[in-house]
């Protein structure tokens, strides 16, 4: 498994009580598969995305990541456990409007310290798997919603993670565009070979998952999965 949680439990301050987000949660998922985890809005799905990315600790449990526990690790350990291993795909892209297509993601690269040609490389090779290549040189708002979200997915697999992260990556989007994101996720799952959780309220794009997990009241329940 590259991504497990076991029996997380995560609180949060409520007046003179707590707030139980997630209650005892358990997940599995495997490299290569994809994942998605459904419920209302305020049913904890946000903060199993949370806990899961090592962005909150939780009351109790443990989540390992790629055979390693996280529990006790040092914030600079935790720090370049994200950078190395886990790749986060927010709700809003937040592109930086001056950088090209090119740019956003070769940035991340030289954040961890690789070498200028390397990381051209591998931008114009994930451009490509998300079909962007012919927008390299542009920026932000020369694009539209959704090939900014391509971009968006192609920086978060800049350094190779083990464990891809996506947050609502169709919340802004039309249906059509929606679905496509949704099947360029799941194709760059197995191409990438990721363990990938994505979270969503929409359900009319899940056909291809390999499992979905439902979430109600920080509960977690294993609705389907693939054989």
């Amino acid at each position: 498994m590259s991504l497990e949680l076991t029996d997380i439990t995560l609180t949060y301050p409520d007046g003179d009580t707590r707030l139980t987000a997630l209650d005892h949660v358990n997940l599995k998922v495997r490299q290569g598969s994809l994942t998605a985890v459904v419920g209302p809005s305020g049913s904890g799905k946000s903060s199993l995305l949370a806990v899961a990315a090592t962005l909150v600790t939780p009351d109790a449990g443990t989540v390992t990541i790629d055979g390693t526990p996280v529990t006790g690790l040092t914030r600079g350990e935790l720090t370049a456990l994200r950078r190395h291993k886990i790749g986060i795909v927010f709700q809003q892209p937040n592109l930086l409007p001056s950088l090209t297509a090119a740019e956003q993601l070769q940035i991340m690269a030289r954040i961890d310290g690789r070498k200028p040609r390397t990381a051209r490389i591998r931008a114009m090779e994930l451009l490509d798997a998300v079909g962007l290549a012919g927008q390299a040189g542009r920026r932000p708002h020369q694009l539209s919603g959704g090939q900014r979200q391509r971009i968006n997915i192609a920086r978060a697999l800049m350094n190779d993670p083990t464990v891809l992260l996506v947050d609502e990556p169709t919340s802004a989007l039309d249906h059509e565009r929606g679905a496509a994101v949704i099947g360029l996720i799941t194709r760059l799952t197995h191409q990438q070979g990721t363990a990938t959780v994505l979270v969503t309220h929409d359900r009319t794009h899940l056909t291809a998952v390999d499992q979905t997990a439902e979430v109600h009241d920080g509960r977690l329940t294993l609705a389907a999965m693939a054989s």
